[in-house]
Parts: C-alpha cells; structure tokens; sequence
C-alpha cells in the first residue's frame, strides 16, 4: 500500500524579487492520511531580463499596478483553478501532479496559465513532499544517486541588458576549476571577486553591481574583460587556468539583426557576421582560459551552431540557453544535429520541475554537461541548489558572490555538502 499525503491547500500570492518586480510565491500544504499531520511548504519563481523567445510564457496583468508587471491574474489562477485541480492527490505524485498540470493548461508554452503559475506549484509541491518525509529535498528529487555539488560558475562582470553600461556581451564567470571541495571554490571565487573590486577601484572604474551581482564598469570589449579578471586572479595568488578559468555568456541573440543578419555591437561600434563572430570566440580562446561560451550565437541558427560546434566545440563547452529555454523538443534537436555539448537548464524555461528534470535526463544521455542557473530577476529561494546536487549537475550559475538572493543558492549548497560524506568534485 503507497504512502498517501494529500495536498489539501494550495495558496499562491504576489510578491517582489530581486529587481523590485513581482513575481509568484506558491503554499503548498498536505496532510498525512495516518497522522492527520499537516506539512506546508512554500516556494518561489523568478523571472528574466535576457529571455529567449521559445521560453515558456510568463503571464503578467498588463494594467496601470505596477507598470504592468503585477501577477494578480496568475495568483487568481494558482489559488482557483489549479488549486481545485490538485486538491485530494497525493504530493508524493510529482509526475502526475505535473501532468495534471499542464493538462489543465493545454498549451505547449503555458500561455493559458503562465509558467509562472504552473512553476510555483509544481516547486512547492516537490518541497511539501520532501518535508513530509522528512529528507532533504536534494534527497527527494535524486534519491540515494545525489552525491555531487556543482562547480560554481559566478558572474562577477555584467553587461549587456543586465548592466547599464557599454559592454555589450552579458555575463563574465570565474570558475574555481581546481577547487576539490564547493567550500573551497566558494571561498575562490569570494577572494578573486574582491581583489577585481579593488582593481576596478584603483583604475577609476564603477564598482555598482549589476542584477547578478557582478560589477558593471564601463569596458568596451571581451579583452579588456579578461585582462581583467587574470589580474585579479594573479593578485588572489592563483594561477589563471591552472586555478581559475573563465566563462561568458555572449547572449547573442540580443544583439542580433534579424534583417541584415549580422550581430551589432553598440557599445564597440562593430558589426560581426556569424563567422567573425566564431572566430572573435577562437581568438578569446587563444588568449584566455575560457571553458565555456553561452549562447554565442542567435537562438535560431542551427547551422551557424553546427559550425561554432565544428569549430571549437571540442575546446570549450558550447551552452544552449536561449537556443534550448530547457526544451526536450529543441534538446533533442540540438542533439541530432550536433550544435552544441551543453544545456543552461532553467525550470522556469519549461514551467514544470518534471519537464525540467526530463531535459536534464536527456542532455545527461547525450553526454551534454547540464548547468543549472538562477535568473536575473531571483528570490531568496534556493531551490536550484538542491536540484543540482539531485540531477548531479557538474556547474550552477548564481551570480556573484554577492546580494542575498544570489549568495542564499550558494549558501545552501554549502549545508548540503556537510550532509553528503563524498562531497569532493570529479577531478577535471
């Protein structure tokens, strides 16, 4: 006979994140059929600024609150619709409860309901069951297979639409690759962000922060970028590839031409094709120890892609975001045609945790590398942490080590690597 936990409330409200935005919160409570004990847990979605057009859809009211960003519409939906939906089923159902979801909104994208809506239940749903049978929640969602903590991808320069500055690619990472232990590399990754803090500093440059964290200075192009970052790598004492290694995510999309098909640079006053833009990534390549490029070309280019990947794909981790927004289907697709080696997986990309982790499942197939990232726009929810030590996920993405709701994902992961006795990183 099955355990059975019935949910028995499902509450959904507007709340802000990080960028003073709403966005949706999610109670879930379930009672146990034995005890009558009631569990309640409550989670959070977060929403993005660089977003690619294949995501799942985020309802917004479009009225004067707000600018038009208020989610009453969405709330009305969790706390009627979906609520009368799922109340009775068993919380331990997460793959039925999921479908029972998307059934009842009936698009392929969420447009009926919202991602919004249809995320914040689904996470509250997973934590209510975790809490009930008292395990850690990376316990729950990967059973006795979770042992592995990411390796920490922070993003300590912005640009693009995440900074109000020139540079024109988004995001500049550091990446404790000889790190053995996620406190190790936490601890990297902090020192290395506060030596390139007084850097800046000493040359004049602004040292705000942007909505990751990572500091917004008026650079111009990749190259200054990285000298940079391997200053303040060598001032931390470490040695730049052999300690700290670098990643970006171009975001090209956001700079694309549609009409002309080219990639404009507003901040460098340069316009790139496809094939100036591969080889600007060889010659990053070359000259710095960058292991992973995000989105270096537009969201629709498969064969622009197949050529990046022919190209360097076997230099570099080549990551699908905006090109696969945690889409079994385009996945698939990506796979098929060999255009990339690795997945930014989202869950608010697909609206459900299930259809999340079937993606993971699928690029972990294909031998794709799965990083799983926060959003521009965050709660100080820590979810992903435990979703990425449950999927063995070899990289998270959470910003810099900086602002709480980026640093309570890194904060998390450190309580989780005092659970687990095998807490050390595969070695590269």
């Amino acid at each position: 006979m099955s355990l059975m936990i019935q949910i028995v409330d499902i509450h959904g409200r507007e709340i802000l994140d990080s960028r003073g935005n709403p966005t949706i919160e999610v109670e879930v409570t379930a009672q146990t059929e034995t005890t009558g004990k009631k569990i309640t847990a409550i989670e959070s979605v977060p929403s993005g600024a660089s977003t690619g057009k294949f995501e799942a859809v985020e309802l917004r009211d479009g009225n004067p609150r707000y600018f038009g960003l208020g989610v009453l519409n969405v709330v009305d939906h969790i706390n009627n619709r979906i609520r009368k939906e799922l109340l009775g089923m068993n919380v331990l159902d997460q793959v039925k409860i999921d479908r029972r979801i998307i059934e009842l909104d009936g698009t392929d994208n969420k447009e009926n309901l919202g991602a919004n809506a249809t995320l914040g239940v689904s996470l509250a749903c997973a934590s209510c069951a975790a809490k009930a049978l008292d395990m850690p929640l990376f316990r729950y969602l990967g059973g006795t297979n979770a042992k592995r903590l990411p390796r920490p991808m922070m993003n300590v320069i912005n640009g693009g639409v995440h900074a109000a500055n020139l540079l024109d690619f988004q995001e500049f990472m550091i990446v404790p690759v000889s790190a053995s232990t996620f406190s190790e590399a936490l601890r990297m990754g902090a020192e290395v962000y506060h030596y390139l803090k007084l850097l800046l500093h000493e040359d004049g440059m602004l040292t705000a922060v942007g909505d990751e964290g990572g500091f917004a200075p008026d650079l111009h192009t990749a190259d200054e970028v990285f000298r940079y970052l391997t200053k303040a790598v060598e001032k931390a004492g470490y040695k730049p590839g052999e300690d700290i290694a670098f990643a970006m995510d171009a975001a090209a999309s956001e700079l694309y031409d549609e009409e002309r098909d080219v990639y404009i640079f507003p901040g460098e006053e340069v316009i790139r094709s496809a094939d100036e833009m591969i080889s600007l990534y060889e010659h990053l390549i070359d000259e710095y120890p960058l292991i992973s490029i995000e989105d270096g070309l537009n969201e629709e280019a498969w064969e622009g892609w197949q050529k990046l990947k022919q190209r360097i794909g076997d230099r570099v981790m080549l990551v699908g975001d905006d090109l696969f927004v945690t889409n079994s289907k385009r996945i698939r697709c990506g796979i098929e045609l060999d255009a990339a080696n690795a997945v930014l997986v989202k869950v608010n990309q697909i609206g459900t945790l299930t259809e999340a982790m079937d993606a993971i499942e699928l690029c972990h197939r294909a031998g794709y590398q799965s990083i799983i990232s926060h959003r521009s726009g965050e709660t100080e929810g820590s979810f992903i942490s435990d979703l990425a030590v449950a999927v063995n996920s070899g990289y998270i993405k959470s910003g810099a080590p900086c602002r709480g709701e980026r640093t309570a994902k890194y904060n998390e992961l450190l309580r989780i690597e005092e659970q687990l006795t095998l807490a050390k990183f595969e070695k590269r």
